[in-house]
């Protein structure tokens, strides 16, 4: 006997819950939006650091007789907007297709909507057990690098 839930074939969207997707798709462009800003910040930030303050940077590092930390700064910055572009994208994707999905009443449109989502997520999900697994290990190794001094 199948359960009441495999013989389910469809979810139907009341006018509430497509009020509530419709709002969502609002603040997930305006995220968006937000994100696409905020990596250009971070491109410009590295363009600058790299050619404009790099003397400058390089200078202050030898003062204090550190090898040079314009290009590393640069590095980190270029990689952080590249790690936080494919996050926002898919959220600019959704918020798009929520919003053709629910004017056109399409289902394929608001499974790819839900598809982009569910990326998004688990791009962050990932992304998030990485930054977890390196501070653990960066906690791991200054505890045994004090432990040897």
């Amino acid at each position: 006997m199948q359960s009441p839930i495999t013989q389910l074939e469809q979810i139907v969207l009341t006018t509430r819950s497509k009020t509530f997707l419709r709002e969502i798709s609002k603040w997930a462009f305006f995220f968006s939006i937000i994100g696409f800003i905020g990596i250009a910040f971070l491109l410009i930030g590295a363009i600058l650091i790299g050619t404009v303050y790099a003397p400058m940077l390089n200078m202050i590092a030898q003062q204090q007789g550190a090898p040079s930390i314009s290009m590393g700064i640069m590095i980190t910055y270029l990689v952080m907007g590249l790690l936080y572009f494919m996050p926002v994208f898919y959220l600019f994707k959704f918020s798009r297709k929520m919003k053709l999905a629910l004017a056109n009443k399409n289902d394929e449109i608001l499974a790819d909507a839900l598809e982009s989502l569910k990326s998004h997520y688990k791009f962050i999900g990932v992304l998030t057990i990485i930054m977890i697994s390196l501070y653990v290990l960066l906690i791991g190794f200054s505890l045994v690098a004090g432990s040897l001094v």
